[in-house]
């Protein structure tokens, strides 16, 4: 697939503010500090389209990217920043199990794990979640380019015999690098995929 333009349309604060549109709509979502927004902007070859921060948890509200004309790519809050008040974390995950769960026109979440580190609870416990609501995701694991070939294999390889315990069929995954653009061609190949089967 070829990124033809991509611009920012809409944030929202909870799904019934979402555009009005039935174009397919992939969403992007991880904890805090993953590398999400740079990952998005690599995706769209737009150095500037989501905004980066070396605060993590930034993104707040549900953000919305039309890309060539023909599908969103949606930016979601991240999840497990400590320094958020209980009040902020509960109205972040309402926000956020709102939109999953009841914006019909999400055809796929993108789950974004850092590749350095070993299976984390909180991501496990997402992608629980996520298939106890039959929710269609893939995996994304970020940051390559920050160890080795050999130790980043053996690190997705951990992670998917975890996931295993818990799962008869893996979910797909990808792994990337914003740096390196590692990655790239295989996630937009795959929302081309799904956008011609529908």
């Amino acid at each position: 697939m070829i990124i033809k333009s991509a611009a920012y349309e809409i944030s929202s604060a909870h799904v019934g503010q979402c555009p009005d549109s039935r174009l397919p709509e992939y969403a992007f979502i991880g904890r805090s500090n993953v590398g999400k927004s740079s990952l998005i902007n690599m995706l769209t070859e737009r150095t500037k389209l989501a905004k980066t921060s070396a605060t993590p948890g930034k993104t707040m509200l549900i953000n919305h990217f039309i890309i060539n004309g023909e599908w969103y790519l949606v930016d979601l809050p991240g999840y497990g920043f400590a320094k958020r008040s209980k009040k902020e974390q509960e109205n972040l995950q309402r926000m956020i199990a709102g939109y999953i769960l009841q914006r019909q026109q999400l055809l796929n979440l993108f789950l974004l794990i850092d590749i350095r580190h070993e299976p984390q609870r909180i991501d496990l416990e997402f992608i629980q979640w996520l298939g106890e609501n039959g929710i269609p995701f893939s995996i994304v694991f970020t940051k390559a380019d920050k160890l080795s070939r050999a130790k980043a294999d053996a690190n997705v390889k951990l992670f998917l015999r975890t996931l295993s315990e818990q799962w008869e069929q893996l979910p797909p995954h990808f792994v990337t690098s914003a740096t390196t653009r590692v990655g790239r061609d295989e996630i937009l190949n795959y929302i081309a995929d799904i956008n011609g089967s529908i």
